[in-house]
């Protein structure tokens, strides 16, 4: 029997309000989640640097990698003490932090340049194919994957996912050499390597100040000429490289369109009488470009690692190729330097995909 003072505790009680009432508890707002992913790049960068410093130390002081076998010990042992080499590991780890912090990379073994210099150099050539690329993937692996998931279970289907298989299972250099050979040794279309004809490279270097990125240089001296000659040789280097992430693009296209055509509020629009080309491409195409973005970030990386043997075969003079050069000289300290530069544009990126992902789909940021 219930008595008068539970009857007064529960008069006094307020009523739960119901699920759809009640406040969201947990996760953050986008100031804080920005904040938070913001932060995360500092420990990365120092994670990355940290351990090239270290790996490129595991053989070795860079002295004796680069110069050992070619000079008389006296002179080696010379060399190894002016630059430093000789004192304790954990020093050189501190100086060596103390002069990125400071923008100081150091000076190149082989050629006696500032790393800065090189990086500035070549970086322009490297992030002007990373961006070829990219709309090559984009170009390539989002329509076929729509075109994919339209054509489910199809002939069509089978053959675009073989085709995504072979576009991220293929080497790059591989696929790189097989362009050479069709397009511009058999068929004559397309030039073999470089990123500009002769002619064209003493056009721009007659301009005043040289961004670096030559199809922007191309396009300042107005000459349509100028400009064509950079675009055709872009194109295989381009499709080389950009093939690789247009595979990975087309199988999620495929995958997050299927996906999102089952949800209820597609099937409500289906029943409406809404046709299936209009469902894919205004109920069923946006949303399964999220997990794109969201991947984004790592293809950024993937397409970087790429670019060492994309511009090797190609010839194309950007970090990837002065990368493979340094390695060949054994200069660590040119090594140490672009590996850390492209941590730096890894950690940058991703960061830059988050703030699009938050922005595009609130659930990112719980």
């Amino acid at each position: 029997m219930t008595t008068t003072s539970e009857l007064a505790g529960n008069a006094t009680e307020p009523a739960a309000p119901p699920a759809s009432r009640r406040r969201r508890t947990g996760g953050g707002g986008l100031g804080s989640y920005l904040l938070v992913r913001f932060l995360l790049i500092f420990p990365t960068i120092f994670i990355l640097v940290t351990t090239v410093f270290f790996l490129m130390r595991a053989t070795g002081d860079p002295i004796t990698a680069a110069l050992g076998g070619r000079l008389p010990a006296d002179q080696l042992a010379e060399r190894i003490r002016e630059a430093g080499y000789d004192r304790p590991l954990f020093t050189q780890y501190l100086e060596y932090l103390g002069n990125v912090l400071s923008g100081d990379f150091g000076t190149t073994l082989s050629d006696r340049r500032p790393v800065t210099e090189v990086l500035t150099t070549f970086g322009a050539a490297t992030l002007e194919l990373t961006f070829y690329a990219l709309i090559v993937a984009f170009v390539v692996g989002i329509p076929l994957g729509q075109l994919a998931a339209y054509m489910r279970d199809r002939a069509p289907d089978a053959l675009l996912r073989v085709f995504a298989i072979l576009c991220y299972a293929t080497p790059v250099f591989f696929a790189g050499l097989l362009l050479k050979l069709v397009f511009a040794v058999q068929l004559d279309w397309l030039p073999v390597a470089g990123r500009a004809s002769t002619r064209t490279e003493i056009e721009l270097t007659r301009l005043d100040s040289q961004t670096g990125i030559y199809l922007i240089d191309a396009i300042r001296t107005g000459n349509p000429d100028v400009i064509v000659d950079v675009l055709q040789h872009a194109v295989l280097p381009a499709v080389a490289l950009g093939l690789l992430t247009a595979g990975v693009f087309l199988r999620l296209v495929r995958t997050n369109v299927i996906g999102t055509l089952g949800n209820g509020y597609v099937e409500a629009a289906r029943s409406r009488g809404v046709g299936e080309y209009r469902l894919l491409r205004k109920h069923a195409y946006r949303p399964a470009l999220i997990p794109i973005i969201t991947v984004m970030g790592m293809q950024i990386a993937l397409l970087l690692a790429g670019a060492v043997l994309t511009e090797t075969t190609f010839e194309w003079k950007g970090l990837g190729f002065q990368l493979a050069e340094y390695l060949q000289a054994r200069d660590f300290v040119a090594v140490q330097g672009i590996v850390a530069l492209l941590a730096v544009i890894v950690a940058v990126t991703n960061f830059v995909v988050d703030v699009i992902a938050a922005l595009i789909d609130p659930r990112v940021r719980y």
